[in-house]
This record gives C-alpha cells, sequence and structure tokens, in this order.
C-alpha cells in the first residue's frame, strides 16, 4: 500500500488507459494536461527517447508544481528494426505500421518521470511484442473498427488487435499499455524514504 504523506498525485497525461491502470493501484490523483511537443535530439539512442520525453513533458509542469504535488508523466515509444513507430497520421500510415509489425517483434519502451517542487525521478521499462503474421483484412478491420490513431506504433494491445495478433510478450504487459505499475509502484514507496 502507497501512503503519499503530505503530497497530492497529479496525472499530466489525457490517456485513458493510463488514468484506468493508474487507479488500479489504488492511488487518488488528479488529471493535469498540457500540450506539450514531442520532439528530441536526433542523436538520442532510441530506446531513451520515452525516458527523455517523460521527463521534458514534466518540465513543462515544474513552475506551476505546488509544494504538496507529485507530477506522473509518462510517454511510450515502439521501435521496429531501430526506428520508432510514432502515431499515424491516417489509415494509410496506420496499415503501413501494422504490416511492418506484421509477423515480427518489436520493443515498446515507456518512460515515466516524478517529479515535484524539490524532487524528480525518471525511469524506463522495455518489453518485447511478438505479432503473428496479420492478413490485410484484419489489419483493414482493425483500423477501420478501432481508428488507433492515438496510439504509438498503431496499435493498442488491450484491444482487438493485441487479442487476436500478439502471441508472446516478454517483460510488463502494463508497460506495452502505456504505463510500468510496477515501477510507478516502486517509486512512489520510496518516495517519503
Amino acid at each position: 500500500m502507497i501512503k503519499l504523506e503530505g503530497f497530492r498525485l497529479i496525472l499530466a497525461s489525457q490517456s485513458p488507459r493510463r488514468r484506468e491502470l493508474l487507479a488500479g493501484l489504488g492511488l487518488d490523483f488528479d488529471v493535469k494536461v498540457k500540450p506539450i511537443a514531442e520532439d528530441y535530439p536526433e542523436e538520442l539512442a532510441v530506446t531513451e527517447v520515452a525516458g527523455f520525453l517523460a521527463k521534458k513533458k514534466a518540465e513543462a509542469y515544474r513552475p506551476d508544481i505546488g509544494t504538496d504535488e507529485i507530477v506522473l508523466t509518462s510517454d511510450t515509444v515502439v521501435i521496429l528494426g531501430g526506428k520508432i513507430l510514432g502515431k499515424p497520421v491516417d489509415a494509410s500510415e496506420a496499415k503501413s505500421m501494422l504490416k511492418a509489425l506484421s509477423g515480427k517483434s518489436h520493443l515498446v519502451v515507456t518512460g515515466i518521470s516524478f517529479t515535484s517542487a524539490t524532487k524528480q525521478v525518471t525511469e524506463s521499462d522495455t518489453a518485447v511484442v511478438y505479432f503473428r503474421d496479420l492478413s490485410e483484412g484484419e489489419i483493414d478491420f482493425y483500423i477501420e473498427s478501432f481508428k488507433p490513431f492515438d496510439k504509438a506504433g498503431a496499435y493498442g494491445i488491450q484491444e482487438w488487435i493485441g487479442f487476436i495478433g500478439v502471441e508472446k510478450i516478454e517483460g510488463s504487459f502494463f508497460t506495452v499499455m502505456g504505463l510500468p505499475l510496477h515501477l510507478v509502484y516502486q517509486v512512489l514507496k520510496s518516495w517519503n524514504c
């Protein structure tokens, strides 16, 4: 059980999945969202991008953080063949991404950053996701039915495509969903130590 003595937790995300996951830890929290550009240095290793972006998002909140607040920011990236697959802009790009993921394994890295007025802790977690071969009809059905344009790599593991397409995961399912709960718990549990 986590008791944040003297602190209020703020989730800085508009993702309904992250809200649901954080609530599952039995924590009270508020949600505040600011638009933040998700750019990063080109020379940054792809596995470090999620942590970098989580920390960058936190910096946008820093001037407004109260002395009794902890702000949780996060970012998730999908990496295939050493390249990041972002959020698709349209159905054509989503289809291209899902075709590329079909029959292959890829990395999902989620970075989280906890920031208070006096402290910051940033962590990342990586999972390997294995997709079976997806048919064009399955890809088209998923895109038309679920419109995955707000999801890195054009898919949500907790949706239909994850149910029928994911053969195996090495690592945390929740990291792939966008919030590595084991890390969230560990960081918050030790916050007052």
